[in-house]
This record gives structure tokens, sequence and C-alpha cells, in this order.
């Protein structure tokens, strides 16, 4: 049985919840769809009961939003994966829970899938104790569990500075964050963000807490390489201009490193969306209108998943597309106010990315100084040297000769250096399942005479 709806949401973050309550605060009928066990997303992970009773909700707001659309009769499906496309190019195929397929189709698609972390590898990489800062921000909001005693953050990005005032709060010592650029020092481009005083109170927040905690950033600092032997005791970091040569070495029991987001778009290629490759950041971008509407028409891209940029203009671009889906159904048009606010945050989130060093630049000037003995690829075990010997720019041919990217990740961890190194497109090929699915799921889909 195929569930039929007027619009279908995936992703239930804050622009997949905030599209949903609006739609069906007007009277359409909404599904939204997540393979985590709760709405949220991940800036609005929901603590687990026993931590939100002891601790309270990190982030009461994002509660505030679940309740708002299940009020608005939003049909709210958590623990649904959605893995691939049916071949009528329209049906969405989920498995839930019980890891029984479920079919979905709605007259409008919404794809709020969020973004995952941009890895690059270093020596040591592979270490326990060695995370992203993402995990480490969803043990302390989820489980209130600290990721180690002793932290240093690195990597790029303004994400670095809340998991380490969340860190802070647990009673973590961080040890320092190492920022690939120089975001922090005043220049021309810092100024700009006085036209945003919402955001630079935030900022001004962060900093105060760390520099109350004396936390050190380090500007223009990257990993060189983790030691340890069971898992990582110390960090060795470089300056960002020599990333061979070592500056400093920091003992620690965790090291956190991540170089920003990148959109989660399978689901819009393989919707037959068109995307570019962003020139900056390598990544796949939907071409949309400023409404979210894709080439597609009866397909939005929202959210992360249409371009970094943060909870706030993620929630303004959910609402956006709500608003479009709504002119379409009744011929009543934006207001103006939201589409302005729009405006305002993607303004915001331009300056940000021109802060920090694009993360084409940063692959350019960090590959070329990883020894070929480097883990590129930790599912497969792919070194560095065995993809520098593929670099043909054929990225397809370097997967089927090393495997490489074909891993439990499926290239999302180390696919971006993967391509890289060979010289290839930064954005593996979307490919069914877009998430590993359950044989048993596949099998019972199959005897009901549907194929993906």
């Amino acid at each position: 049985m195929i569930v039929e709806r007027d619009v279908v949401v995936v992703g239930g973050g804050p622009a997949g919840l905030t599209a949903a309550a609006r739609l069906a605060s007007a009277g359409l009928t909404v599904t939204i769809l997540d393979e985590q066990p709760e709405l949220g997303g991940q800036y609005y992970r929901r603590p687990a009961p026993e931590v939100a009773r002891r601790w309270g909700d990190h982030r009461r707001e994002g509660g505030e939003l679940i309740a708002e659309a299940r009020a608005a009769g939003v049909e709210c499906r958590p623990g649904h994966l959605v893995w691939g496309l049916a071949d009528d190019g329209r049906t969405l195929l989920a498995e839930d829970t019980a890891g029984s397929p479920v079919r979905l189709r709605g007259r409008a698609i919404v794809l709020a899938t969020g973004a995952y972390e941009r890895a690059l590898p270093f020596p040591g990489w592979q270490l326990p104790g060695v995370t992203t800062p993402g995990f480490a921000q969803h043990l302390a909001a989820s489980d209130h569990t600290p990721i180690g005693e002793r932290v240093v953050l690195a990597g790029s990005g303004p994400f670095l500075l809340p998991v380490a005032c969340s860190l802070l709060a647990l009673g973590v010592k961080v040890a320092g964050i190492a920022e690939a650029g120089t975001p922090y020092r005043l220049g021309r481009r810092a100024l700009g963000a006085l036209r945003h005083p919402a955001r630079l109170r935030e900022l001004a927040g962060y900093a105060a807490r760390l520099a109350r905690a004396r936390v050190p950033i380090w500007q223009g600092t990257v990993v060189l390489r983790a030691d340890g032997r069971d898992r990582v005791s110390a960090v060795t970091l470089a300056a960002a201009a020599r990333p061979g040569l070592a500056v400093r070495t920091v003992e620690v029991d965790a090291l956190c490193v991540g170089y920003g987001f990148r959109p989660q778009t399978d689901l819009a290629r393989m919707l037959g969306c068109e995307v570019v490759a962003d020139a900056a950041t390598g990544d796949a971008i939907p071409v949309t209108d400023a409404a979210g509407r894709s080439s597609r028409p009866d397909v939005y891209v929202v959210g992360e998943a249409a371009g970094i940029g943060g909870a706030h203009l993620a929630k303004a671009r959910g609402l956006a597309a709500a608003h479009a889906i709504l002119t379409r159904e009744t011929g009543h048009p934006t207001p103006p106010a939201e589409a302005r606010s729009l405006a305002r945050l993607g303004h915001f989130a331009a300056l940000t990315d021109a802060l920090y060093p694009s993360p084409a630049l940063l692959l350019d000037t960090l590959l070329p100084a990883l020894p070929d003995s480097t883990l590129a690829c930790r599912c497969e075990s792919v070194t560095v040297g065995e993809l520098r010997a593929e670099a043909t720019g054929d990225v397809n041919a370097a997967k089927a000769r090393t495997r490489a990217g074909m891993g439990p990740c499926q290239g999302r961890v180390c696919g971006f250096a993967v391509a890289g190194l060979v010289g290839g497109d930064t954005v593996f090929p979307s490919r069914i399942p877009v998430r590993p699915v359950r044989i048993a799921t596949l099998l019972q889909l199959a005897t009901e005479g549907e194929t993906a």
C-alpha cells in the first residue's frame, strides 16, 4: 500500500518541522519522516528522558516546534529511513523501526535531509578517541556525557565554538581550539557582522565563555597527526600555511576534528533535481529558487540540504517552501517580511563562508602534506598512497580498484578526500540505497511486487 499525502517531508530538523507545521496548519495532509528515533534533527536533538529529567532540555524551542507540528496535525514518523525511490520516480521507499517497507507519495515533496560533517584524513584519525565535533555535541546534548576529560577541537568553522562551550559546561578541560583559518581577527570582512547584531551577540557569548575558561584559540592551525596506543593520547598541530611542520603537541584523551558540513543531496539527485558543484566547497548544491523549488516542480529542497547556513536560515527556508506550496494550492503570495528575513539570513551565511577558508582551498593545502601511509578510507583500510596511484581523475574507477568509499559510510566520511586524491569530482554519485537498508526489508518489498 502506498501512503498518499498532500506533502511528504523528509527530515525532522528545524527546516522540515517548520515547513510541516505551517502546511498542516493550513489544512494540508502532511507526513514527516526522520531516520532518528525522535524528531528534532541534529540541532534540536532530543535528550534522553533521564537526561531531560535531571538536566533539562538544552534547546527547549526544539521541543516546542515538535509539539507545534503534532498539534497542527502533522503525521510524524520518526525511526523511518528513506533509502530510495521506486521505478515510477515519485514514490519514496522507506523502512520503519521494525524493518518493514513503507512507500509514500506526495503531491509535493520537501527534502530537509540536513548535512553531515566534512572530514579530512590525517595520520592517527582512526584512533579511538578521535571523533567529529558533531559527535561530541551529540553526546553532550543527548546523554550529558563528555567525550573526554581533556579535549582539543580542531578543523574550521563557527561550530567549533558552541561545541567547546557545551564541553566546558560538562566540566571538560578544553585544552584549545585549532582553527585552520583566521576568522577572529579584525578586518574588513569581519566588520560585516555588525549588520547582524543577534548573531554577533551569540558569537560574543561563546567567546566570553571561552575567555573565562582560558581556552586558547590557535588560528591558522591544523592537525598534523594524532598519536596513541590504545586510544589517542596526544595531538600534534601545524601551521595551516605549512601543514607538514609541527608547531606544538598537546596531551589529550579526545580529539574532535571537523571542517564544517556538507549538504545531504542524495535524495534530491535521485529524484532528478538539477545540482551544481560549488567551486568553493566541491559540494553538490541543488538548483532552487528563493523558495526552495527545484528543477523538478513538485520537489523542494530546504534547510542545510540546500546549502549550509545554520538553523535560523534552515527554518526560514522551510517556511519559504511551505508558503510557496500554499501559494500553488491557494494563490496567496508569500508574506514580504518573510522574504526579507530569508534574504538577510542568506547574507549572514555568505558572510560566514567568507570568513573561513574554503573547503576546496583546505583540500589543496592539506592533502599534499599527508604521508602515503595515512588511511584515507577507514572503512576499507585504503591508504593515501594507494589512491595517489589511482590519480587519473576517474573516481568510479578508483573506487572499483581500491574499494575506497564503498564501506558502511558509503563515502560520506572519506569521499571528499578520496575524490581530492584521485583528482575527480568531489561529489560521489547518488545510488540506491542512499543509506544501508535491511535485506529483510528488500525481500519483503520484492514479495509485494515493488522494485527499487
